[in-house]
C-alpha cells in the first residue's frame, strides 16, 4: 500500500462518549465522529473497514484501557497507545481553525468561547496526526 493511502483509526476515548478519525499518513482526514460510549466498538469496526486501517492509536488517558481490552480481538490491526497531553485544548483551537466564529462570537477572545458541540473526534484527528508524525521521521 502506498504510503500516502495508509490510514490509521484513532481514538480519544471517554466514559460517556468517545472520538474517533481516520487519519492518512498524508494528513488528510477520511472521516471523523462522536459517538455514544455504548456504540463505539461498531463504529470503530465499520470505520476501521471502510478505510482498510493499518492501525489502530487510542489516547493514553480516561477509558484507555477497556477501549483497547474491547477492541483488540475485534481489529485485525494492531493497537498502539499514544500519549494524550493537552489534547483537548489543542482541540478546540483546531475546532475554531476549522470552524472560525461568526457575528459577535468572532470579537470574542476565542479561549472564552465554547465549541457548539462536542469535539472529541477533533482530539481523535490529533492524536492520529501524531502518530503519523512520529513514523514519518
Amino acid at each position: 500500500m502506498a504510503e500516502q493511502e495508509r490510514a490509521v483509526l484513532a481514538v480519544d476515548p471517554g466514559r460517556g462518549k468517545c472520538g474517533l478519525a481516520v487519519v492518512r499518513a498524508s494528513g488528510g482526514v477520511a472521516e471523523q465522529a462522536v459517538v455514544p460510549r455504548g456504540e463505539f466498538l461498531e463504529a470503530a469496526r465499520e470505520m476501521a473497514a471502510r478505510h482498510a486501517v493499518a492501525v489502530v492509536v487510542i489516547g493514553d488517558r480516561t477509558g484507555s484501557a477497556e477501549c483497547r481490552r474491547e477492541l483488540e480481538p475485534v481489529l485485525a490491526a494492531p493497537v498502539v497507545m499514544v500519549e494524550e497531553h493537552e489534547t483537548t485544548l489543542r482541540a478546540r483551537d483546531r475546532y475554531f481553525r476549522d470552524h472560525p466564529p461568526r457575528g459577535w462570537r468572532r470579537l470574542a477572545p476565542q479561549g472564552l468561547l465554547t465549541p457548539p458541540r462536542p469535539i472529541d473526534d477533533y482530539a481523535a484527528v490529533l492524536l492520529g496526526e501524531a502518530y503519523w508524525e512520529r513514523h514519518r521521521r
